[in-house]
């Protein structure tokens, strides 16, 4: 009776337990996801080994490791060896796949003589051998070695040369259609310090919000989506809190929807530390 006459009933008191038990779960979820992307790659985008470089900042091939790939061919400034891939109806499309000291990937198709198939990316070879769309061509192109035949070339240390900002037609087309999930993400005006709301949907977006984080005066009146002024009022915080994850409506972080750098959301014309960095050093 005298709980009920206070308003704090026992259900009441259920209610909000299981809203702080969610909150943790969200919050603790988030910790572990970004642990784990921190301790598998240093706190940045996954990293391979990465390549030797000249004075000149051009990439240093190493033979070595390269030699026992059949066709291996050295050039002035690059190197080149047999490459092909494999359809299931048609059969194998043989090519040559050259390497610059850029870490830019050029294939010429050799699937029949006269082919007019010159130094393509390796998309558009895929493409050429009727397997478009797949985006894999990591492991749809192989290589012939000494020791085991058609090897993808994830499996080889060519993926090593590979940089993003040497190959942007390669992977231009696959970064609008990629459907990594990027969260809501908020800024702060430098002149009123409200919060604003940027929705990363899609690449376009993405930048907009990536302009406006490297903005060291962003204001209100350059917010991208309609015009506003500091007199405009922010969200509220139960507004706020959601932040557009697909899993839970109050996530402060998870696999499902925190990114640690893709395609999606790096630049190749950005000078930032990130874009500098996933451009030059991030897998293919």
């Amino acid at each position: 009776m005298a709980e009920e006459k206070s308003g704090y009933s026992p259900q009441l008191k259920r209610n909000q337990k299981i809203e702080i038990k969610k909150e943790f779960n969200n919050f603790t979820q988030g910790e572990n996801c970004r642990r784990e992307l921190n301790g598998n790659n240093g706190g940045s985008s996954k990293r391979r080994k990465q390549f030797r470089v000249g004075d000149d900042g051009k990439i240093l091939f190493d033979e070595e490791e390269l030699k026992m790939i059949l066709g291996f061919n050295r050039g002035e400034d690059y190197i080149e060896v047999l490459c092909g891939t494999t359809n299931k109806v048609y059969g194998d499309y043989a090519g040559r796949l050259k390497i610059n000291n850029n870490g830019e990937y050029f294939i010429t198709c050799e699937c029949c003589p006269g082919c007019p198939l010159v130094n393509v990316t390796p998309e558009a070879f895929e493409k050429h051998a009727l397997k478009e769309g797949t985006g894999r061509w990591k492991s749809n192109i192989w290589v012939h070695c000494e020791d085991e035949d058609r090897v993808p070339l994830w499996k080889t240390p060519l993926t090593k040369y590979y940089t993003h900002q040497a190959n942007v037609a390669n992977w231009k087309d696959s970064a609008m259609r990629k459907r990594n999930f990027h969260r809501d993400e908020f800024l702060h005006c430098t002149s009123c310090r409200k919060e604003r709301r940027f929705r990363l949907k899609n690449r376009p977006d993405i930048k907009n919000y990536h302009e406006a984080l490297n903005n060291k005066s962003w204001t209100c009146s350059l917010w991208p989506y309609h015009k506003i002024t500091c007199d405009d009022d922010e969200e509220r915080p139960s507004l706020r809190a959601s932040r557009g994850c697909s899993r839970s409506s109050t996530c402060q972080g998870c696999s499902t929807c925190y990114c640690e750098g893709c395609i999606k959301c790096r630049f190749e014309d950005c000078n930032c530390q990130e874009c500098r960095d996933f451009m030059l050093y991030a897998e293919p």
